[in-house]
């Protein structure tokens, strides 16, 4: 398929990520494979983790707060016996054990760290510190303190035991949540160490790995798909990310106003819809943006503009 400007083209692509790179930077070889002006990505992944990492094309990005809160699920494998300071294998080894766990005492402590519990995350994250990112402070040495926070576990399983060494889990889990604090968490409460060997998110909200584009393919498929193909084969719907809130269909009348960013009166039961909620809304089965409902009125809060009447 030859270059184009596909501008016009919107909504989410599942990406498989590779090693070795950055969300961000996966991002933008994305663009530049499609030719896209705009692109952003909804839960970032660490260089050294793979898989899914869902990517807004162009107008979806105005939908990326809707996915970040959704729950996700990973599968990764603990190396025993040494923790690093980063908690992964990139990391600079400062504690070694000979003490390694048995399955039985892994499956008794896995209960410590299911529902809400309290988490500190790795000090090589983004965090910002009296506003600095605290991988910088710790790559620079510097003293700091990160607090502790209240994360969710929707569900944590031991899959395997490989071998003395290594171990594999599989877990579920909330906004904000850190496998790399997980695992040396784990880890200290077996009375040893150990650090995160590899790690691959398996699903987010409702992308799942299955139905993700490895990168290194991704391009052969473009170029050898027809031209204006792109969005059909590879794009899922706007809305898709939706699912969660409630739609209402307007009147042709009332999207061109929507589409312009004025508010339209709608009288709603509040019973269906509180005040101050937001609203998919729609017109001829197309989603044209998102409005908050407050006071028998909704009012634009993000216009998808590929539908500006």
């Amino acid at each position: 398929m030859s270059k184009q400007n596909n501008f016009n083209y919107h909504g989410w692509l599942v990406l498989d990520k590779p090693i070795n790179i950055s969300s961000a930077k996966a991002v933008n070889i994305i663009k530049k494979i499609f030719n896209v002006k705009k692109a952003g990505h909804a839960g970032t992944l660490d260089p050294l983790a793979t898989g899914v990492l869902p990517v807004a094309i162009n107008t979806a990005t105005k939908t990326i707060p809707y996915l970040v809160n959704t729950k996700k699920k990973y599968r990764f494998i603990i190396k025993w016996g040494e923790q690093t300071d980063t908690d992964d294998t990139e990391g600079e080894i400062i504690n070694k054990s000979d003490d390694r766990p048995s399955e039985q005492d892994i499956k008794k402590i896995l209960k410590f760290f299911t529902g809400k519990i309290e988490q500190k995350p790795p000090r090589f994250s983004a965090l910002k510190i009296n506003g600095k990112r605290a991988y910088k402070l710790a790559r620079n040495k510097d003293e700091f303190e990160i607090s502790s926070r209240v994360v969710k576990v929707l569900d944590l399983k031991l899959l395997k035991c490989i071998d003395d060494n290594f171990a594999e889990f599989q877990v579920t889990c909330e906004k904000g949540f850190y496998i790399r604090s997980l695992a040396r968490d784990i880890s200290l409460k077996l009375g040893t160490f150990g650090h995160v060997y590899t790690l691959k998110r398996t699903k987010v909200g409702r992308f799942n790995i299955k139905d993700a584009f490895p990168l290194e393919t991704l391009e052969k498929l473009v170029h050898s798909a027809p031209a204006g193909k792109m969005a059909e084969d590879f794009l899922l719907p706007i809305d898709c990310v939706l699912d969660d809130i409630p739609a209402l269909h307007i009147s042709d009348e009332d999207a061109k106003m929507f589409c312009h960013g004025q508010a339209i009166d709608r009288k709603i039961s509040s019973d269906y819809i509180p005040n101050g909620s937001d609203v998919l809304v729609k017109n001829r089965e197309r989603s044209l943006g998102i409005a908050v409902f407050f006071e028998e009125s909704l009012k634009p809060k993000r216009v998808f503009s590929n539908f500006i009447y």
